[in-house]
């Protein structure tokens, strides 16, 4: 039985479908709306499918025992719950990011962190929801998502079988999901990124399963795809020097770039898993294999035909 597919804007997600790659923007703009603009252009540049921000109000999201604490920060030394509200976009700055994707024609949507955020975002008629791994126990916003209708894309990290089972469980099944397979160490190290877990994923729940990266590398993101993810996310930045938590974490828009291009190098390269003759190797086999074994050859690759 075929696997269910998710569609994202005017994407598919799954089996026999190219990889969705999200651009990870996240908060990697450090509050300007310019480098905002900067970072969607380079998930263009690079030929991602979609491009991803944080939505947060910093009221709610963060904790109460960090809102005081002093913060080194661009703007100086601050209590934390300050720093946030910096960084943070409101209705103005979305507007211009709304139109600026839509005018490039890349879809944007984002993680809401809180559900005041699923309400704000939902004014933007974003096409999916991304549940953070943070969020993946916050049974009460997940709810508030999956009412909406529309699909989730739902991250792993730091999270349990049992946890992933309750939110599935809390979902209502797998039907609009996409689960992603994630390590939430910024960066994370190689030897715990567990990618045969993409695997044991895709056994476990009959959706589109993918990977959310936070490496310093590719070849494991590349990787992950090679083990079946639908989908692939990665942090994207304009330097990883620039002052931010994620930045170190980050891809920069060449990486990006051959990042998405050895993806699709990857996907051509896969196949369907069919034993067949190709028409190119009939003349290696012409001259290569006794006449009478080629003639059998020749007969079998007509008749599969």
């Amino acid at each position: 039985m075929p696997r269910k597919i998710v569609t994202i804007g005017n994407k598919i997600v799954g089996e026999d479908h190219p990889t969705f790659i999200v651009g990870e923007i996240g908060i990697n703009h450090n509050g300007d709306l310019d480098n905002a603009k900067r970072l969607i252009d380079v998930g263009i540049f690079a030929g991602c499918d979609a491009v991803k921000f944080q939505k947060r109000n910093p009221d709610l999201a963060v904790p109460e025992d960090q809102k005081q604490k002093l913060r080194q920060t661009p703007w100086g030394e601050i209590p934390y719950i300050e720093y946030k509200k910096k960084i943070e976009f409101e209705e103005e700055e979305y507007r211009v990011i709304d139109e600026y994707a839509k005018m490039q024609g890349i879809l944007w949507f984002a993680s809401a962190w809180d559900e005041d955020s699923v309400d704000f975002l939902e004014r933007f008629h974003i096409p999916c929801y991304k549940v953070a791994s943070a969020s993946l126990t916050d049974h009460k916003l997940i709810r508030k998502v999956r009412e909406l209708g529309k699909p989730m894309i739902l991250s792993t990290g730091m999270s349990t079988m049992k946890q992933i089972d309750e939110a599935i469980d809390v979902l209502g099944g797998t039907d609009d999901i996409v689960i992603l397979h994630c390590n939430s160490s910024y960066p994370a190290k190689n030897d715990e990124l567990n990618l045969k877990a993409i695997e044991t994923l895709r056994e476990r729940y009959d959706c589109p399963i993918g990977y959310s990266g936070h490496e310093t590398g590719l070849q494991t993101t590349i990787a992950a795809v090679a083990l079946g993810a639908n989908m692939v996310e990665r942090h994207i930045t304009l330097d990883r020097a620039m002052w931010g938590t994620d930045q170190a974490a980050s891809v920069e828009p060449f990486g990006l770039l051959r990042l998405v291009r050895d993806i699709r190098v990857l996907e051509a390269a896969l196949g369907d898993g069919e034993i067949r003759v190709y028409d190119s190797e009939m003349p290696v086999m012409q001259k290569l294999r006794t006449r009478d074994d080629t003639k059998t050859k020749l007969f079998e690759s007509k008749q599969d035909l």
